[in-house]
């Protein structure tokens, strides 16, 4: 069992940067992929990027270059760096983690959420 804390959210002007993070606690020693989604209001849940258990990094066309995954090295914090920030990333911003050794991008492959922290860019 993992339980996820984001933190961080809030009002940021358009350009601006925000630095989210994810505390995760329980059975973190073993190997979890740990991931960031976004869901805007009346949207679907989004994949944002992910970071796995080596340390490989992907992320979504959107926040390519804009945005960036880092660990700390006990893995137990994941933070999303984002920068240059635009209306359109507004959102509910979570973590998830997943039990594989790879680097999932689909809701549906992830184990554990957290519960969110809202990101809001005005223009």
């Amino acid at each position: 069992q993992v339980h996820l804390v984001e933190s961080g959210g809030g009002l940021v002007q358009a350009g601006g940067s925000l630095r989210l993070s994810c505390a995760a606690s329980g059975s973190t020693s073993s190997s979890y992929a740990m991931g960031w989604f976004r869901q805007a209001p009346g949207k679907d849940r989004e994949f944002v990027g992910v970071i796995s258990w080596l340390g490989r990094l992907s992320y979504a066309d959107s926040v390519k270059g804009r945005f960036t995954i880092s660990r700390d090295r006990a893995k137990i914090t994941v933070y999303l760096q984002m920068n240059s920030l635009k209306p359109e990333d507004t959102a509910v911003y979570y973590c998830a983690a997943a039990r594989t050794a790879g680097s999932p991008i689909t809701t549906a492959s992830y184990d554990y959420w957290g519960q969110g922290t809202a990101v809001t860019v005005s223009s």
